[in-house]
């Protein structure tokens, strides 16, 4: 994709949506923490039901160290994989209440330090809960990237090492959270939603879905 229709790509999409959220449920940067890692292969909605309840006695690492593994497990059985999980947010809690004084690190490498924690989760946390300029790339922005030609990439790293490169400064605090709007709801894995894409003059993706003529 061009320069040029990049910035009008992330300027339209601003225009749709000025202050993007995400769509996880957190009360701080913990629980932001412990939702983005129970989002793995789980969808958001999933995520928000199982949470709704912890997220009302767990506040802090000490906390979820205080509810244990067991009853974690309770709270979050509806979860693909959550027994792998459980495991891992008491592993993080245990180490942010050793080695961080309890408190969420603000950078890419600590976190990545903790259990279960990716570069993803990391990027996610980064974004949401500090600000920063992150690209987390799931599967949603993987698709959006090579399909617009913004960000043609094998692997996950290389699609975010490119819309680094690619997205203007202007855009990038939200550009993640556009992104994988735009690949949720409108440019969908199986049928992409072009006739009602908001920027779809601007991508060159080749197999565009096209208006029912019946349906109109």
């Amino acid at each position: 994709m061009k320069k040029k229709n990049i910035w009008e790509f992330f300027r339209r999409l601003r225009e749709r949506d000025p202050e993007p959220q995400g769509e996880l449920d957190y009360t701080n940067p913990y629980t932001l923490l412990v939702a983005v890692a129970l989002s793995a292969q789980a969808t958001d909605i999933g995520v928000n039901k199982a949470t709704k309840a912890l997220f009302k006695i767990v506040r802090t690492p000490q906390d979820m160290l205080d509810l244990g593994e067991e009853r974690l497990k309770d709270h979050i059985k509806t979860i693909g994989l959550f027994n792998t999980k459980a495991k891992n947010i008491i592993k993080a809690a245990e180490r942010l209440v050793a080695e961080f004084d309890g408190i969420v690190p603000e950078n890419r490498e600590d976190l990545e330090t903790l259990a279960g924690v990716g570069r993803k989760t990391a990027n996610v946390v980064l974004n949401i809960a500090f600000g920063h300029a992150t690209i987390a790339v799931d599967t949603h922005l993987f698709r959006v990237g090579n399909r617009t030609k913004m960000a043609v990439g094998k692997t996950p790293l290389a699609v975010e090492k490119k819309l680094e490169k690619a997205i203007p400064a202007e855009f990038a605090r939200h550009a993640h959270h556009w992104l994988i709007l735009h690949g949720r709801y409108i440019c969908k894995a199986r049928r992409p939603s072009c006739p009602t894409c908001p920027v779809e003059d601007l991508c060159p993706y080749r197999d565009k879905t096209v208006l029912d003529p019946i349906q109109g």
